[in-house]
């Protein structure tokens, strides 16, 4: 399905595509038709087709090259990072700090014996032991995974000493499959919930289903009125590429929808710049909403085989490749309109998201 999309974004009638109109857009120039034979002769296997898709969208599909995207909008940012210290430290209450270097983001409590770590990101986890010598200068007692992937707990053993390390039971079986050194064994373990007290301070966690991966748990800290959920979230941005690697996607949707009823007030989202609010988490969940009946509207009125060369109908894989590009093209171009404005990096993923969701009604 890539090839056809790159083909309508670079081959119109010998235009190939070279550089940006406006942000998120590309540009046309001529292209020499050397190489390529009789431009009206028969195309070679596998090469770029002459005629676009209708109706492509402006926003560069997968695979093209952008060469100014859509700048990040002000509400989407976050207070910046003093570069000399490469994170920064925000206070949550009662204890409770986020650590975070702008693209990942971390928690830490401080008690009266100890410190527990909440995810350690290669990204930062050297520097975490000097955000919480700012705070306290108690040892780290405990390290909790969010899941299992290593851009979140990667540095855990690079922070030392022999914490208690905490993570749902299907956190510990994927990390025994992987074998990774950087990411050391969970130590205890749970199915449905666990609660920690430390010192007076208390963490929940609980496991709500697998959505972005099985294992990824909400980690709640009630007295602070925050919750740390990673990787279902984004606050005004588009989310990372397959609504963030969803191995559920429907599922994660679900969660979000889930986040947004729950009595928190801070969301710790474990990437980009600031801390969430409700809002962040009822705007996603619009999009979400918005995402799904285009995709399903795009699935109901595309017809597979439209279009595709005679010679190739009997092939299977080539028809339904090219009846999901045209459902992704019809996704992409229903809801650019209100959210590319609405959403940092919606130019970047917006593709990724109608093709997993097209994706996720279709076959899940």
């Amino acid at each position: 399905m890539r090839l056809h999309l790159i083909a309508s974004a670079l081959l119109a009638g010998g235009i190939a595509i070279i550089a940006p109109a406006h942000a998120g857009q590309a540009v046309s120039a001529p292209v020499s038709q050397s190489g390529r034979g009789d431009p009206s002769g028969p195309q070679k296997p596998g090469a770029p087709a002459r005629t676009p898709y209708a109706d492509m969208p402006s926003i560069a599909p997968i695979g093209v090259r952008i060469g100014k995207y859509i700048d990040v909008p002000a509400n989407a940012r976050g207070p910046a990072v003093d570069p000399a210290k490469g994170y920064r430290l925000q206070d949550l209450g009662l204890g409770l700090y986020m650590v975070t270097d702008n693209i990942y983001q971390s928690m830490f409590l401080a008690y009266d014996k100890g410190v527990v770590v909440v995810d350690a990101p290669p990204n930062f986890a050297a520097k975490l032991p000097k955000a919480i010598a700012e705070v306290t200068d108690k040892p780290i007692t405990h390290v909790i995974y969010s899941h299992s992937h290593k851009d979140h707990i990667g540095g855990t053993k690079g922070l030392g000493g022999n914490p208690t390390i905490i993570a749902q039971e299907e956190t510990l079986r994927l990390l025994e499959r992987d074998r990774d050194p950087d990411r050391p064994l969970p130590t205890v373990t749970f199915k449905d919930a666990y609660t920690l007290q430390v010192g007076g301070r208390k963490l929940e966690l609980t496991y709500h289903g697998s959505g972005h991966e099985p294992g990824n748990i909400f980690i709640s800290a009630p007295e602070q009125k925050v919750l740390m959920v990673v990787d279902v979230v984004f606050p005004r941005w588009m989310p990372w590429r397959r609504f963030a690697v969803a191995q559920d996607v429907l599922g994660s949707i679900a969660q979000v929808d889930e986040i947004s009823k729950m009595p928190w007030e801070t969301l710790v989202a474990g990437h980009v710049e600031r801390v969430g609010t409700h809002a962040d988490v009822d705007l996603q969940a619009e999009f979400y909403r918005d995402l799904k009946q285009a995709a399903s509207d795009a699935l109901a009125s595309t017809r597979p085989g439209e279009g595709v060369d005679p010679a190739d109908m009997k092939n299977p894989w080539a028809v339904y490749d090219n009846y999901i590009d045209r459902v992704v093209v019809q996704c992409v171009n229903t809801v650019t309109p209100k959210w590319s404005t609405k959403l940092a990096a919606y130019d970047v993923y917006i593709w990724d998201q109608c093709y997993a969701m097209e994706q996720a009604l279709r076959i899940d």
